[in-house]
């Protein structure tokens, strides 16, 4: 049995890295985006002012892409380091929709962000703005293949347990990339990106605004940024709902966690604003509640029950003694795998084997055969997830998600007036925003990821269950250097952000569109045309 220890050490490492770079994640979901929009004015209008944006924002784009992907590339080697019984009983599922990002999305958009970035000169307006839209398509379809795997853990769909083989196995690939918490998950994602970067292009230009520099630049970058924030902001409140929904169905026990239920309410149930769960307990020590919100809100209707905490700890118990058969035939069929009788009984019990594998950790020896009612009755309570993290990084975020919309309704106001620049105390706050989105996401990740708790593949594969055999001081080791050598590249991320952000667009005086010939024939190097601005 895998130690206690090596298992907590190997989330709190993967927590760690995926955190680290999800901090860098939304801004290159939603810059890119905002990149083509801007590109999109400067080629229909001829303004070259939306050029100069797009080539300013453009490089801290590049900044942000070239460490988001150094931060990314070892967080799916991971799976196979740290957590192989896990990449063994799900590979053949979770490796599909991230060999298919590596190969169709990855590569595509690492390709055209070096066009992007020095095509400037060689490529034909039209051209380039195509290549850009390529870079937020890239960009947007490697964060729907790798939502998609994170999908199936969530709710896996499109998959059935091979007793012959012992694995996992790929059976309707459809399934897989359709299933509704992948998609729902994906658009509110990728939505929450637009957020960020309408956030960080409002908060830096505001910033010029305060300083009086770059005005025109910063006026219609800000401006830009407002409408699409508030328009983002919408949607990913709109979205969220519809995510909740969804997992209202896939998840109850995240769901209940999320609204501190322990008990299940008569319809309508009450929401509660804020509470303070006690897991020992099984019950919020103090609430505050508002009467008949909670079951509109989750279910969309005014009837149907919420299922409580400790109605699905219950249910629970039943499933895993439902799963115990099934554990035991498959130990049959692991040496005897034609024996009609063990898959018989497998087949019989199959929908609960996770469940069964959820006792083994109880049971003497690993033996579920000699589980007690007490390993089951602690077998049930793991299946509930933390509920004062959740409970409480979900509220959080709901608060961040509602004021980033009071924010934008605010920024497009002021803008459209054309006197935003003398909304000092507005221009004052906007930079102190920045932080907000990227604070959001991560509370968005942690609600996800630990209220699939006891699961890494949801009802099928316990955690305990998944990671690899290494030591414990191997794990403190890595665990230090993964952290250490992230906490580097966000100081690069800041110094080099702040640093091209203080320097600004570059001002020179203005020069033809038309690159001019180099000495010796050809055009002149791409770094040295990027600094002409045109007429």
């Amino acid at each position: 049995m895998i130690n206690d220890t090596v298992v907590e050490l190997s989330r709190w490492q993967f927590a760690a890295t995926a955190l680290y770079h999800f901090l860098f994640v939304p801004l290159t979901l939603g810059l890119s985006f905002m990149l083509a929009a801007m590109e999109t004015v400067y080629v229909t209008t001829g303004k070259k002012i939306y050029r100069d944006m797009t080539m300013f924002w453009g490089k801290l784009f590049l900044i942000n892409f070239a460490l988001g992907v150094a931060t990314g590339l070892t967080m799916e080697f991971e799976f196979g380091t740290n957590w192989s019984f896990y990449s063994s009983f799900v590979g053949d599922i979770f490796g599909a929709p991230l060999a298919i990002e590596g190969l169709m999305a990855f590569f595509m958009e690492s390709t055209f962000v070096g066009l992007m970035a020095f095509g400037w000169q060689r490529l034909s307006k039209g051209q380039h703005l195509i290549v850009t839209y390529l870079v937020a398509l890239g960009s947007n379809l490697s964060a729907l293949w790798i939502l998609v795997a994170n999908g199936f853990m969530q709710d896996p769909q499109g998959a059935s347990f091979n007793p012959v083989t012992m694995r996992m196995e790929l059976t309707n690939f459809a399934a897989l990339i359709f299933s509704h918490d992948a998609q729902a998950k994906f658009v509110h994602t990728s939505i929450a990106g637009y957020v960020t970067a309408a956030i960080f292009v409002a908060g830096v230009s505001a910033l010029y605004m305060l300083r009086g520099k770059h005005m025109e630049l910063a006026k219609r970058s800000f401006r830009m940024a407002a409408l699409f924030g508030v328009l983002a902001t919408a949607g990913v409140i709109t979205l969220g709902d519809a995510l909740g929904f969804v997992g209202a169905k896939a998840q109850p026990s995240k769901l209940a966690a999320m609204e501190a239920m322990w008990q299940t309410e008569p319809a309508p149930a009450p929401f509660n604003v804020a509470a303070w769960p006690s897991q020992s307990e099984q019950r919020n020590t103090w609430s505050l509640q508002i009467p008949y919100v909670l079951t509109p809100l989750l279910t969309h209707t005014m009837t149907k029950e919420v299922p409580g905490i400790q109605e699905i700890e219950a249910q629970a118990a039943l499933r895993i003694k439902d799963g115990i058969p099934a554990v035991e035939a498959l130990k049959v069929l692991s040496s005897d795998p034609t024996n009609a009788q063990a898959l018989a009984q497998f087949k019989a019990h199959e929908k609960d084997l996770g469940y069964g594998f959820l006792v083994k950790r109880y049971s003497p020896d690993q033996d579920v055969s000699q589980a007690t009612d007490a390993d089951i009755a602690k077998a049930a309570k793991d299946t509930i997830p933390e509920v004062a993290a959740i409970f409480w990084t979900f509220r959080i975020m709901v608060a961040l998600g509602l004021i980033m919309l009071a924010y934008f309704i605010l920024a497009v106001i002021y803008t459209l007036r054309n006197n935003v620049e003398n909304h000092r105390w507005f221009l004052k706050i906007a930079p102190w925003m920045i932080p907000i989105p990227f604070l959001a996401c991560e509370m968005g990740w942690l609600v996800a990821e630990l209220g699939r708790q006891p699961w890494t593949v949801y009802e099928m594969l316990p955690t305990w269950m998944s990671a690899s055999s290494h030591s414990v001081g191997y794990m403190v080791f890595s665990l230090t250097g993964f952290v250490l050598l992230y906490s580097v590249f966000i100081a690069v991320e800041m110094y080099l952000m702040v640093k091209f952000i203080r320097q600004g667009p570059d001002e020179h005086p203005h020069a033809p569109s038309q690159p001019k010939p180099a000495a010796g024939g050809g055009y002149a190097p791409a770094g040295a045309m990027m600094k002409h601005k045109e007429n």
